[in-house]
């Protein structure tokens, strides 16, 4: 059951518990609703540099378009998310697979009812992978909480779930989307409220604790034309993809762009700038972004593509690696 009271629940506490036992009790009363600090001006990703392949047309489990995807950098686990099939566009029901670095499919699980997987986050302990994903689709399909699950491999958990905690950072806020830096420890949320779409942005040793209290910036993103296809964040920047698939009406080199955006001010740092990467696959609709350093230290920007036949979609995933 939900209430708000706080709970005294520690980092490693909050990770252990898997699917979230006793988190609910956490999930509401942490609608912050200003700036306590200021982000750390960092590099950012230079996007009128070249991309490249991490691996192009791999099968998911789910056939149907891939919706984002996130890395478990210390497990070396990449997990996608997509509509799960045969399900309906509002029903909320995800897909989520997990693949190894070359794009060979492992495994997957089922979350009935979660929402459209907009955007993720892995925090792993141990050899656990935590995702913070959007939980309880309204009646468009999209999440109104976020819930931190233990990904278990060929399982299926329903968002009705009391065994999973369910959180609403932001007072008066509808829908919840969030991914995570891993390089610079933060989680960005992206939420509804008043008509319009704002970014909170929280460093993850209060999130594992279920706190949302103390959030480093809120500001609402500049508007940027195009279909909005994912968002992440690296130091001091949040990244924004936007485009649709390739049709006679789009045709390649599509009209994929990524943008960046100073946190501390919300303005835009570079773009919208377009990206051909991939641009001879097949249907190419960009879906996704995330951020991963490698183990010799070299940070990346990871773009996503549903590419391939309809019935048959497939993931494809490319980065770029030049600061500036």
């Amino acid at each position: 059951m939900e209430h708000n009271s706080r709970m005294s629940l520690t980092r490693r506490g909050l990770l252990r518990t898997g699917t979230g036992v006793g988190l609910a009790a956490l999930g509401l009363g942490y609608g912050a609703q200003s700036a306590s600090a200021a982000v750390g001006a960092t590099s950012r990703f230079d996007l009128s540099q070249p991309s490249y392949d991490l691996f192009r047309d791999k099968s998911l489990h789910s056939v149907r378009v891939q919706q984002s995807f996130a890395f478990d950098s210390v497990n070396k686990r990449l997990f996608v998310a997509a509509k799960r099939t045969g399900s309906t566009e509002e029903a909320g029901d995800l897909c989520i697979s997990h693949l190894d670095f070359d794009g060979n499919y492992i495994s997957y699980m089922h979350l009935n009812g979660f929402g459209h997987g907009v955007a993720f986050g892995v925090r792993p302990s141990g050899s656990t992978s935590n995702l913070w994903i959007e939980s309880e689709a309204n009646t468009n399909g999209y999440g109104s909480k976020l819930s931190c699950i233990k990904y278990s491999a060929g399982t299926t958990l329903d968002a009705s779930s009391t065994s999973i905690g369910k959180f609403q950072p932001i007072a008066g806020a509808t829908e919840y989307t969030c991914s995570i830096d891993p390089v610079y420890n933060r989680m960005i949320v992206r939420y509804h409220k008043d008509g319009a779409k704002h970014i909170a942005i929280y460093n993850v040793s209060d999130t594992d604790n279920g706190d949302f209290s103390n959030p480093l910036v809120m500001f609402s993103p500049p508007p940027i034309s195009g279909t909005p296809q994912g968002y992440t964040l690296y130091g001091s920047c949040m990244y924004f993809i936007t485009g649709d698939g390739y049709s006679a009406s789009n045709p390649d080199p599509g009209n994929t762009y990524i943008t960046s955006i100073n946190v501390n001010t919300g303005a835009i740092a570079q773009g919208p700038t377009l990206t051909k990467a991939g641009s001879t696959l097949t249907y190419r609709e960009p879906e996704g972004l995330a951020i991963y350093r490698t183990d010799a230290g070299e940070s990346r920007l990871f773009l996503g593509f549903a590419t391939g036949e309809e019935g048959d979609r497939r993931s494809s995933i490319f980065y770029k690696n030049a600061l500036v």
